[in-house]
């Protein structure tokens, strides 16, 4: 079977990550489930969504609801000690350089921005959301931009080569902790509406037995102290259970975009 927990694997923290999932996998097989990797696999995460032998991994929203709708089942939906995080929900800062003028979103009309991915919810499919009432003709960026990754987007703003991203906030939190150079010149515009949290996820022909032992495992490994240090390098604070249609806001942010005339970035 699969483990993947590709969504904020950064480097400094690989090691927190790694140790996070020893300890998931010992609460798996402590709740009856056999085939639990040893390691994470740092693979291709949509052939892993896709994948009938993924066991776990963490998905953005987007996919899930989305092109991994019929492939992925969420498990849980972590809760972050971060600042920008609500409860079980998450939402996307708007980053241009501290130099930059704009005092608001209006302020970025005609901006080029970085998109890491336009099958992203916190980098495109939630600022779409936030600049759609604010376009004309469907039009308000000069240019989007495809950068591959939250961290080439906020390096293509520092660098002048785009004007404006959007990035996850609980990414936001983890550079400040273990990357701040990547935030280094930068602010924070704005911040976009509210959707869950990315959700824990297993392959969606999964049964029921099975899920259950997961999540219990989940909320296990949440509330074990001797975790406590590795949780708290990951901003992790525990876990929550939500049904799919928890993640419909998503599909209503696109949907209400395009019925105001702005299907697309730029």
């Amino acid at each position: 079977m699969i483990a993947s927990l590709p969504m904020y694997d950064l480097a400094p923290l690989r090691d927190a990550t790694d140790a996070w999932w020893r300890a998931l996998a010992a609460a798996f097989r402590r709740q009856g489930l056999a085939g639990v990797p040893e390691a994470l696999d740092r693979g291709d995460r949509y052939a892993h969504w896709a994948a009938g032998d993924l066991l776990l991994s963490q998905s953005c929203g987007y996919p899930l609801v989305f092109a991994f709708a019929d492939r992925l089942q969420p498990l849980a939906a972590p809760f972050y000690d971060a600042p920008w995080c609500r409860g079980p929900d998450y939402c996307s800062l708007v980053m241009v350089r501290k130099g930059a003028p704009a005092d608001g979103i209006e302020g970025l009309r005609g901006a080029r921005v970085a998109v890491n991915g336009f099958d992203s919810q916190s980098g495109c499919n939630a600022l779409r959301a936030a600049v759609a009432p604010l376009a004309r003709d469907g039009r308000f960026f000069a240019e989007a931009i495809e950068s591959g990754s939250h961290l080439a987007s906020l390096a293509m703003v520092a660098a002048g080569e785009a004007d404006a991203c959007a990035i996850d906030g609980v990414l936001h939190a983890l550079l400040a902790d273990a990357m701040p150079e990547a935030l280094a010149g930068l602010r924070v515009l704005a911040a976009t509406a509210y959707a869950p949290n990315l959700p824990y996820v297993t392959a969606a022909g999964r049964g029921a037995d099975e899920v259950e032992a997961m999540r219990l495992a989940l909320l296990e490994a949440a509330a074990d102290p001797a975790l406590a240090g590795i949780r708290r390098r990951l901003r992790i604070a525990g876990f929550t259970l939500l049904a799919p249609e928890a993640w419909r806001p998503i599909a209503a942010m696109e949907r209400e975009a395009a019925a105001l005339g702005y299907p697309r970035l730029a």
